[in-house]
């Protein structure tokens, strides 16, 4: 299956990416190619809804690793959102969870 990517700038630092599909070796250099430069902007909010996603391997987790880690370094923030049950768990297990994150839906425009 493929990963469908959507990018929509809300506000000049806000971003909301839209994903669709499955997260997997296959996806996730896409992914990572559409989400590495957003995290590498000062400041910039990024939300990844996940509404839509099925499926998601390690790579995926080494994708948003990855994300996180480009944050930290340019002062951005990571949000995850709408994250099916089956998804989420992979966070639960690998604890992932802890240190991201992760949301039950997307927050308002007025931040």
């Amino acid at each position: 299956m493929n990963l469908t990517i959507n990018v929509v700038n809300e506000q000049p630092s806000k971003s909301i990416v839209y994903l669709a599909g499955e997260i997997d070796a296959y996806t996730a250099p896409d992914l990572k190619e559409a989400l590495i430069p957003l995290m590498r902007q000062e400041e910039q909010v990024v939300e990844v809804d996940l509404a839509e996603v099925n499926y998601m391997d390690s790579t995926g987790l080494g994708t948003f690793i990855s994300a996180l880690k480009s944050s930290k370094e340019y002062n951005s923030k990571l949000t995850l959102v709408n994250i099916q049950d089956r998804v989420l768990r992979l966070f639960q297990i690998t604890g992932l969870d802890e240190i991201m994150d992760i949301r039950a839906s997307i927050r308002g425009g007025s931040e």
